[in-house]
C-alpha cells in the first residue's frame, strides 16, 4: 500500500544515515574476516607446498650427498620443515586467537543488530498504517463512533513503540561504529607482529641455506649471465637419443 501511495511512509533521514554507516562497517568487517581467514589458509598452503618442493629437490641429490647441491638441498629441506612447524606454533594459533576470533566475535553480533533494525522497520510499518487509519476516519467518520478512539489508541501505542526502537538505534548505532577502531586496533597490531615474526623466522632459516651458494649467483641470474649455461645444458639434453623418439 505504501508503494501505491495509499499509506504515507515515515522518512527518518537521521536513522538512514546511521544505518548506512553501520552497513558499511558490517560489510567491511565481514570482508576482513573472510580475507584474514584466506590469508592464514594461504600461508599454511604455502608452507605445505614448500615442504613438498623441498622433498622433491632433496631426491635429486640422493646419488651424491656430498656435493654442494646435495648439502644445499638437505639444508633447504630442514629449513622448510622447521618453518612448517613454526606456522602452527608462531603463526596459526596466535593469528587465530588475536585476529580471527576477535573479528569473528564482532561479526557474530550483526545478526542480533539486524534483527533489531528489522523489528524497528516492522514497527514503522505498523505506525504508518495506524496513522493512515486515523486520518481516514477523521476525513470520513465511521458510523461506529468508537472506531476513531480505538484507532487513535492503536496509533499512539504504535508510535510509542516505534519511537523507542528508533531512538535506541539512532543513539547506539553511532556508538557501535565508533567502537570499531579501538576494538580492531589490537588485532591489527597482533596481525603485523604475527606476520613479522613468521617473516623473520623464514629469513633466518633460509639465510642459512644461502651459504651453500656462491655470493654472486643471485645477481648473475638476475642479470641474465647464467642464461648461456642453462641453454648449454638444454642443448646437451636435446642431443640425447631419447629426445627424438
Amino acid at each position: 500500500m505504501q508503494k501505491t501511495g495509499q499509506i504515507e511512509r515515515t522518512v527518518d533521514r537521521e536513522f538512514a544515515e546511521e544505518e548506512g554507516r553501520y552497513r558499511t562497517m558490517e560489510r567491511e568487517t565481514t570482508e576482513l574476516q573472510k580475507e584474514a581467514k584466506a590469508y592464514l589458509d594461504a600461508m599454511r598452503s604455502m608452507s605445505a607446498s614448500q615442504s613438498r618442493i623441498a622433498e622433491t629437490l632433496e631426491m635429486f641429490y640422493t646419488a651424491d650427498r656430498t656435493s654442494d647441491g646435495a648439502m644445499a638441498g638437505h639444508a633447504y629441506k630442514s629449513a622448510v620443515d622447521e618453518l612448517d612447524n613454526s606456522v602452527g606454533r608462531d603463526l596459526d594459533a596466535p593469528f587465530r586467537a588475536t585476529v580471527l576470533e576477535p573479528v569473528g566475535k564482532l561479526c557474530s553480533y550483526y545478526p542480533a543488530i539486524n534483527d533489531a533494525i528489522a523489528k524497528r522497520n516492522k514497527k514503522m510499518l505498523d505506525y504508518d498504517a495506524s496513522r493512515s487509519k486515523v486520518r481516514k476516519l477523521v476525513d470520513k467518520p465511521a458510523e461506529d463512533t468508537a472506531k476513531l478512539p480505538r484507532a487513535q489508541q492503536e496509533h499512539d501505542e504504535a508510535k510509542e513503540i516505534f519511537e523507542v526502537l528508533n531512538g535506541q538505534l539512532i543513539e547506539e548505532l553511532p556508538q557501535l561504529v565508533e567502537l570499531r577502531i579501538p576494538y580492531l586496533d589490537p588485532s591489527f597490531e597482533a596481525m603485523v607482529r604475527c606476520q613479522l615474526k613468521f617473516a623473520e623466522e623464514g629469513y633466518s632459516k633460509l639465510a642459512g641455506v644461502q651459504r651453500y651458494f656462491a655470493e654472486n649467483i643471485r645477481d648473475e641470474y638476475a642479470n641474465g649471465q647464467l642464461d648461456a649455461q642453462v641453454e648449454s645444458t638444454l642443448g646437451e639434453m636435446k642431443q640425447l637419443a631419447i629426445y627424438g623418439i
